[in-house]
């Protein structure tokens, strides 16, 4: 029989437990660990969820969604809002679980992945940024978007890059880049991907099914002005982007160690 003095460690408890080369769990050992699973799965989720929504910024973007789908129905624009927020769990499930390895493969770094991102998603705000208000009569150019038209956008663009764009995909992958191999994290890691991925989906097809509200409340120039903003802030955060992906790149090379001769 195992004695343990009252006023022993912790350690020492554990290791009074190790018995013949096996290893015996302490009293509320189990209670512990699985209270920091929990612990650390909710950390994960709610890092993860906030980081992730920030960076889409869906109350942002749904003016824009409202923009781009100003000729379909609210029946229309809903059903097209859940296609894209089913598109965004497809997109984040992937980047959580294997956009590591696809970046591996093709031999691209995190720093690239951001730099390329960053760059598309500021010439898209710069591109809204200078539209003009109103679209000239009968442009030649430029065809009515339909409810199937619409439809056959809703991965591209309204999902990649509008929603989903370089940014939270890079994100994604970065949540998940250090990933540990033991069974126990690797669970609790997938879990959160997956409960991260369903949430910000639900929650951009609470927000773009309803972008016809916000413009309700805002009015016409209300709608403008957020249009106009929303359009700004999609230029900084693509220019934020690339200054993280060129600051990445370049912290190592400036504080390299001059090699001696």
């Amino acid at each position: 029989m195992v004695r343990v003095a009252h006023d022993a460690p912790a350690s020492s408890i554990d290791a009074a437990f190790r018995v013949r080369g096996q290893n015996v769990q302490p009293p509320g050992a189990a209670a512990r660990h699985g209270l920091h699973m929990v612990a650390s799965l909710i950390s994960d989720i709610l890092f993860g969820f906030t980081g992730l929504i920030s960076i889409i910024n869906p109350i942002g973007i749904a003016f824009v969604f409202l923009d781009r789908t100003a000729a379909l129905t609210t029946e229309e624009r809903t059903a097209l809002a859940r296609k894209i927020a089913i598109n965004v769990v497809c997109v984040l499930l992937v980047a959580f679980f294997i956009g590591t390895p696809i970046l591996h493969f093709f031999g691209i770094s995190m720093e690239a992945l951001r730099i390329g991102g960053g760059l598309a998603v500021a010439v898209g705000g710069w591109q809204m940024l200078n539209a003009p208000d109103t679209q000239p009569a009968e442009p030649p150019a430029v065809k009515r978007v339909d409810a199937d038209n619409a439809m056959s956008k809703a991965f591209f663009p309204l999902t990649i890059p509008l929603t989903t764009g370089p940014g939270s995909i890079a994100t994604a992958v970065a949540l998940t880049a250090n990933r540990t191999h033991k069974l126990s994290e690797f669970v609790v890691s997938s879990i959160a991907s997956v409960v991260i991925s369903f949430a910000v989906a639900a929650t951009v097809y609470l927000i773009y099914s309803r972008a016809v509200i916000f413009a309700k409340y805002l009015g016409v120039e209300g709608t403008k002005v957020a249009m106009r903003v929303s359009s700004f802030l999609l230029l900084c955060i693509g220019v934020q982007i690339m200054l993280t992906g060129f600051s990445e790149f370049l912290i190592p090379i400036a504080t390299m160690q001059p090699v001696g001769k």
